[in-house]
């Protein structure tokens, strides 16, 4: 990660994932690369994308790198530990951090396939032998 922030200590916004979704697909990108990726995901202007991407580089989320072509872009925070902390704030604001309480929740809505039950189960499986 670099000289990157800690992920549990940023709070992204929905813009921020949006350019970062980009960056983790595929990394570096030119301004140009991701004013495209950007308008066709979730229509933004240009103008919109290089504002999002300054703020970004400010507030140390991208790490931007002078190209033949101008700058090109690269994620600064992992994915797996901005998913983490997203995981773990939203349960604390909507399950007081009780993974269990949640998937109650979605169980008892019918929200999970049959499949999404036989992933748990093994994923659950698989804590219990230790691995």
């Amino acid at each position: 990660m670099g000289g990157g922030k800690n992920a549990e200590a940023v709070k992204l916004t929905a813009s921020e994932w949006s350019v970062l979704a980009c960056l983790w697909e595929k990394s570096p990108q030119t301004v140009m690369q991701l004013v495209s990726a950007l308008g066709d995901r979730v229509g933004w202007a240009k103008s919109t994308t290089i504002t999002t991407l300054r703020r970004m580089e400010e507030k140390g989320l991208v790490r931007v790198e002078q190209g033949d072509r101008g700058k090109r872009y690269a994620p600064a925070v992992e994915r797996e530990r901005a998913t983490a902390a997203e995981t773990h704030s939203f349960l604390d604001r909507v399950y007081q951090g009780s993974v269990g309480l949640m998937m109650s929740a979605m169980v008892r809505r019918q929200e999970l396939s049959s499949d999404e039950v036989a992933q748990l189960r093994a994923i659950l499986d698989q804590i219990g032998e230790g691995t």
